[in-house]
């Protein structure tokens, strides 16, 4: 690897941690704990974890003689920053209790575990990635760990090589999958703990407990440093709207952190749209509006920020989508025989009025998305709409209606822009890199406190560093059930953006003024070396829930 000045700069940064986890530590039990909904069922899945008490580490005052033991590491799902930390933490947690203590890594994600591909993760490898973003150290995967096969294949490879404990970076999947693994071993005495640790830049995996999941504050602040050099061109230039649309699939925390940091003209979210049952044409109109009085004052442009998931928040939309995938499942064959030239008339035909009137309005290239490009279960894969496009189309439409009718008399040029995979791997903030390793040691402190079926837990992050708190939360707690695939399964509970909480209230009492006033913030780019105020800043969204 050849290395920049700054991640050789980087390499010597030491992160700070909880003054708990300085020297030797206690684990103390707090409160035992239910699901967060359909207790019975859940207790009735996990009967071996399930109702475990809330655990918090203090500074102990002896140092006790630990024997050695080894643990897995797994890194499960997209790529966050941070999780190169993570790892160290657990590294120097397993050494500082026993320095002949080992750490494997397993190699790209789940699969390695199955597979039995791993790698031994030494001093030289570790200390190769500290403070680096990206997984590349042992690489990620998708591969859910959801059979009796698989956990079992898995068990085969652990027994090998003596671990006796495997920890699970990932989002709420991942750490689904964790417990239902957890559960299992507890079962069979297999003698291995599985401990998740609370990964996805969404940022909706959170609670009580987690404050934030790991890499969403640096993913934000890239995102925003773009953002507030797009709007800057912006009010140089003075003469296009910038479109942009946002990680975040199932939930909007990135799209309103980046809108508090940045102050847009519009920031649309997805919960919003859902809770008001706007349709496509609302948004569009609410959109085209601000274009509207903003070029009545002379200012034709501006900024948008769209969710990446703001389609499947709209009501409407919704129900276009589940009717269109059950229509072309049935029909498939008969379908596929129509030209396609002809193909979006026959589906308008064919749909109940609403969605029919809704399908025709939509621009053909969104409309051909619609019908053609589904998954190989049949269904519409709205991840692929191009949200962003979708919409400035359909207000340079709605503008050019309102021109002919003498109600819009501006200029509308836009321009589009997608920011997902740019902020994934960056190099972790110190906010992340901080968070993530004491995320790692914490996970290190639950194995040797013999605990299983729990996630690593830091609170109080808005505070410095030493008055942080670490410990543990068992997963079930965080668990409901829902339906997967038509099946009713447990799973953790995805945190949304609450319209009754202190960030979006901040962002709903300004954005009238923000929409008029040409108010950008630039934020400008992640900044390491210089005053706490500059360099540790949490996020927007942390300050304001936490009140600080």
């Amino acid at each position: 690897m050849t290395k920049s000045a700054l991640q050789i700069a980087r390499a010597a940064y030491q992160p700070k941690v909880p003054a708990a986890l300085k020297g030797a530590v206690k684990a103390v039990d707090g409160e035992y704990t239910q699901s967060v909904a359909d207790q019975e069922e859940i207790k009735e899945l996990f009967p071996n974890t399930y109702g475990m008490p809330i655990v918090t580490f203090e500074k102990s005052s002896e140092k006790k003689n630990m024997p050695a033991i080894n643990v897995g590491v797994i890194l499960s799902g997209g790529q966050a920053p941070g999780g190169h930390n993570v790892i160290a933490g657990i590294f120097d947690g397993v050494k500082a209790t026993n320095k002949d203590s080992r750490l494997y890594g397993f190699i790209l994600g789940p699969g390695g575990l199955i597979d039995h591909k791993y790698m031994e993760l030494t001093a030289d490898i570790i200390d190769e990635y500290r403070n680096t973003g990206g997984f590349d150290m042992i690489g990620s995967g998708r591969t859910k760990l959801e059979t009796k096969e698989q956990f079992d294949k898995g068990l085969e490879i652990l027994k090998k090589l003596g671990i006796s404990a495997l920890v699970i970076i990932g989002g709420d999947d991942s750490n689904t999958n964790a417990c239902v693994l957890a559960e299992y071993y507890k079962a069979i005495n297999a003698g291995v703990q599985v401990i998740g640790c609370p990964k996805t830049i969404d940022g909706d995996l959170k609670n009580e407990q987690i404050e934030t999941s790991f890499g969403f504050d640096t993913a934000c602040k890239v995102y925003s440093e773009v953002i507030g050099n797009i709007q800057r061109d912006c009010n140089s230039a003075q003469k296009y709207w910038h479109f942009i649309k946002l990680m975040g699939r199932s939930a909007s925390h990135i799209a309103l952190e980046c809108a508090l940091q940045t102050q847009p003209n519009v920031a649309i979210v997805s919960e919003e749209v859902e809770a008001k049952n706007m349709s496509l044409d609302d948004i569009v109109t609410y959109v085209a509006e601000i274009v509207a009085k903003r070029a009545e004052a002379g200012n034709n442009f501006g900024t948008v920020l769209i969710p990446e998931g703001l389609i499947e928040f709209v009501p409407a939309m919704k129900r276009l989508i589940a009717e269109l995938n059950d229509f072309l499942a049935k029909h498939d064959a008969e379908f596929k025989m129509i030209k396609k030239s002809e193909q979006r008339a026959y589906i308008i035909s064919k749909l109940t009025k609403e969605n029919s009137d809704l399908y025709a309005s939509l621009p053909e290239g969104v409309a051909r998305q619609l019908s053609l490009d589904r998954d190989p279960h049949g269904n519409v894969q709205v991840s692929l709409i191009e949200t962003e496009k979708l919409l400035s189309e359909m207000v340079g439409k709605k503008l050019d209606e309102w021109k002919k009718a003498g109600k819009y008399n501006g200029k509308f040029s836009a321009l589009h822009h997608f920011f997902g995979y740019e902020g994934r791997c960056a190099a972790p903030s110190n906010y992340d890199a901080d968070y993530c390793y004491s995320l790692g040691y914490t996970a290190s402190c639950l194995i040797a406190a013999g605990k299983t079926g729990y996630m690593s837990s830091v609170r109080n992050t808005t505070a410095p560093a030493d008055k942080w708190i670490a410990g543990g939360i068992p997963v079930t707690m965080m668990m409901n059930m829902e339906k997967r695939h038509g099946e009713m399964k447990p799973v953790i509970q995805k945190a949304l953006v609450k319209l009754d909480g202190a960030p979006f209230k901040k962002f709903a009492a300004n954005r009238d003024e923000w929409a008029l006033t040409t108010s950008y913030v630039y934020p400008g780019p992640i900044q390491y070396f210089g005053p706490t105020e500059v360099c540790d800043e949490p996020t927007k969204t942390l300050q304001l829930e936490q009140a600080k």
